[in-house]
Parts: structure tokens; C-alpha cells; sequence
């Protein structure tokens, strides 16, 4: 074993996303105006969702939540690639590198069972429209939330407390733009077997679980809207997936673009492209889609819109 071990190594030295010095402006500039649209995006949505009397229902406390999470994982991870954009040297301490892969972990694993909590509002909404309030109850909405919170703390702390309790060789530069498990796992001395079992265990429990929720509540809407009589019955129950379906693809096909291709035709830039997809663009397409493809949210902006121009004219 190499005698460094963690009580030596101070920070490490991110390779980010390329080392061509006439790339690094245009990419801070343009890495810049996609953080910016996703903080005011899904903070926009955050406050309009919370204020608007008329978006004070389930689906769109759900998502409130995943703008929330949105917002958490690009935040852990973007404001620091900005910020080696800039630097002389890409470097990330050992503690704040710890820090931001608990965040990173906590909000991402989050947003899966989120994604399928919004899959069973719009199963109960559409299947059984009678009893949606009395079935979306507030405390259960509440459960739906708090308990993939708790669970995503657990989990990203026993693996992140494996990792940085583990003794590193001496090696300190992390082949990512963040710091992720996989590449830090990667620098470790020690035995790693547990780790990466512990990791495999809970990644394919959260993708299998959060997608089976969400398979089986649109097969079931499907099977509900076939049933409908009426087109204009279907046509909006359609109108009302749209938005999350949309999310549910990008999301989910970018997770498998990563993971699910065979290694012969995996490349570090394939994986890097990916990576910065799913932590800063689809942060940034999310409020876009909702806030685009959703009519009472297009209201809502415009009653606010209306309301701010109104108390400007009367001052």
C-alpha cells in the first residue's frame, strides 16, 4: 500500500470537462447562462406554486418538490464548475469534496422517487378522479415526500462515510468535472468490494423501484384513457401526463445512456457529455417543460405578471 493515505491528502485536482484553454470562456459563459436559467426557472416555479391559490394541489406540491431537488443537485455541482472554469488550478478540498457528493447523492437519488410519486398523483388523478382529494390527501403527499428524503440521507451517507473513511494512495486527481463515487472509488487503496456492492445494491434498487412505479401507474392510465368514451375525455387526460412524461424520458434515457451501454463503446467524453446533461441541463429543461407545455402554470405567471405591472404603474 502507498504510504499516503487520507490523513495526508488535503484536496484534489478535478481534470474537468476539457483542458483546451481557448474552450475554457465560451464553456464558462455558456455553462454560466444554463445555471442561471435553472436557478430562476425552478426557483420561479418554487415560489409561483407555493403562492398561487390555485396551484395549491397534489400535483403541483410534487412539483414544487422536484424543482427543489432540481435546484439542489445543479447547485452542489454547477457553481464550482464555474468557478475552475476560472481557476489557475481545478482543485476541490477533501472536505468540500465530500460535501458536495452527499448533496449531489441526497438530491439525485430524491428526485427518482419524486419523479414516481408524480407518476401515482397522475394514476389516482386520472383512474379515480372522485376520490383524488380524499386518496392525495395532504399527509399522504407529505409521506410521499419525506420518506425518499430520509432514505436518500441514509443511503448517501453510509456509502459517502465508506468512501472518505477508506485509505486513499496518495493519487489526487479525480477524472470528472465533481466528485463522484465511481471516480473516487477508483483512488482508493483499500479493499473496494464492499463499497462498490453497497453502490450497485442500492442503484439498481432505486432505478428498478422508481421505474416499476412508474411503468405500472402509465400503463394503467393508458389502460384508463383507452376506456374513455369521450375524445375530449382523453385528449386532456393526456394534456395533463404531457409534461411529466416529457421528464420521465429525458431523465430516465439519459440514466441508461450511462450505465445500461456495454463498456466496448463507453468513452470518458460519452460519459462527461452525459453527466453534465443530466446535473445542469435537464435542472434547466424541467421548469421549461412544465411551465411551456402546462396551461394553468402559463396562468399563473401571467396573473403574477399582471399584478407585478399593476403595482409598478401605481407607483
Amino acid at each position: 500500500m502507498d504510504i499516503y493515505n487520507l490523513t495526508v491528502l488535503k484536496y484534489f485536482i478535478l481534470t474537468g470537462i476539457t483542458d483546451l484553454p481557448e474552450l475554457q470562456a465560451p464553456l464558462f459563459g455558456l455553462f454560466l447562462i444554463i445555471y442561471l436559467i435553472s436557478v430562476v426557472g425552478n426557483l420561479g416555479l418554487i415560489i409561483l406554486t407555493k403562492i398561487d391559490s390555485r396551484l395549491q394541489t397534489p400535483m403541483y406540491f410534487f412539483l414544487r418538490q422536484l424543482s427543489l431537488t432540481d435546484l439542489g443537485y445543479s447547485t452542489a455541482v454547477g457553481p464550482k464548475l464555474l468557478i475552475n472554469f476560472v481557476a489557475d488550478q481545478p482543485t476541490i478540498s477533501y472536505n468540500w469534496c465530500s460535501v458536495q457528493l452527499t448533496f449531489f447523492s441526497i438530491f439525485i437519488t430524491t428526485e427518482l422517487f419524486i419523479l414516481s410519486a408524480m407518476a401515482y398523483d397522475r394514476y389516482v388523478a386520472i383512474c379515480y378522479p372522485l376520490l383524488y382529494t380524499i386518496i392525495m390527501s395532504q399527509r399522504l403527499c407529505h409521506v410521499l415526500v419525506v420518506i425518499p428524503y430520509l432514505y436518500s440521507v441514509f443511503i448517501s451517507l453510509w456509502t459517502i462515510i465508506k468512501i472518505f473513511t477508506s485509505s486513499f494512495c496518495g493519487h489526487n486527481i479525480i477524472r470528472h468535472f465533481y466528485c463522484d463515487s465511481l471516480p473516487l472509488i477508483l483512488m482508493l487503496c483499500s479493499d473496494t468490494h464492499e463499497i462498490k456492492l453497497i453502490i450497485l445494491i442500492f442503484a439498481t434498487f432505486n432505478l428498478i423501484s422508481s421505474l416499476l412505479v412508474v411503468s405500472m401507474s402509465y400503463i394503467l392510465i393508458l389502460v384508463s384513457i383507452l376506456r374513455m368514451n369521450s375524445s375530449e375525455g382523453r385528449h386532456k387526460a393526456f394534456s395533463t401526463c404531457g409534461s411529466h412524461l416529457t421528464v420521465i424520458v429525458i431523465f430516465y434515457g439519459t440514466l441508461f445512456f450511462m450505465y445500461a451501454q456495454p463498456k466496448s463503446i463507453h468513452s470518458f467524453e460519452t460519459g462527461q457529455i452525459a453527466s453534465l446533461f443530466y446535473t445542469l441541463v435537464i435542472p434547466m429543461l424541467n421548469p421549461m417543460i412544465y411551465s411551456l407545455r402546462n396551461q394553468e402554470v402559463k396562468q399563473a405567471l401571467n396573473r403574477k405578471w399582471k399584478m407585478c405591472v399593476n403595482i409598478l404603474l401605481k407607483l
